[in-house]
Parts: structure tokens; sequence; C-alpha cells
């Protein structure tokens, strides 16, 4: 069973950075495509990145691009999220997701196509 413990969210001041990780146990990492995704309260929950298995594909939501970047490290099982510039738009709780390595690019902004969840962390930038 794939277990994904994100971390590092936290309060944040406009133009500010955080790094977010995600962890990821019980499987073999480099099997595994993934994805962040964010919801904000009252709205559904949104694509923001993805990265391919090997890490040599990336793709980002507009609103995030030249802002945000994706990496993983396939020897510490760990997936990153660099966020710098933050909006008070970017307010949101923060999951990553994995998806089977072979995914077709067309399936990677929708969040029906990830099997495991983590359980989200909370991201909150003041304005």
């Amino acid at each position: 069973q794939v277990q994904l413990v994100e971390s590092g969210g936290g309060l944040v001041q406009a133009g500010g950075s955080l790094r977010l990780s995600c962890a990821l146990s019980g499987r073999t990492f480099s099997d595994y495509t993934l994805g962040w995704f964010r919801q904000a309260p009252g709205k559904e929950r949104d694509f923001v990145t993805v990265i391919s298995w090997s890490g040599g594909s990336t793709y980002y939501a507009d609103s995030v691009k030249g802002r945000f970047t994706i990496s993983r490290d396939n020897a510490k099982n760990t997936v990153y999220l660099q966020m710098n510039s933050l909006k008070p738009d970017d307010t949101a709780i923060y999951y990553c997701a994995a998806a089977p390595r072979g995914l077709t690019r067309a399936l990677y902004y929708t969040g029906s196509s990830y099997s495991y969840w983590g359980q989200g962390t909370q991201v909150t930038v003041s304005s």
C-alpha cells in the first residue's frame, strides 16, 4: 500500500517562499508519476503541477508557472514543490498524489487519474 506524507506548509507573507515535501513509502518510488493539487476554501481541488516518473517531464498550471518548481529525488523517495513569489491566492491545502508511471499526459491534470493521496498540508499566504 502506497503512503504519501506531505510536510513543509505554513504561514508566509506575500512574496515569500515555501518548500513542500512529500515522502512516498510502501512501493517503488520510481514506479509513480507524482502530482501536486490544491484546494482553497469553498473551491474545487485544482491541478498545480506534475512530474514524470523519471523527472524528465514537468507541467504546471498557468497560475503557478514561473513561480513554482516541482522536483523529485528518487534516492530519497521524495517529491518537492518549491513555491516562490507566493500570493494570497495561493492559500490552500496542498496535496501530493501518485499515479502509475504509465499515465498518459492527457490525464496528468485530472485528480481521478491518481490512485494515492497524501493528507494535505496547509499553506497560508498573508497580504
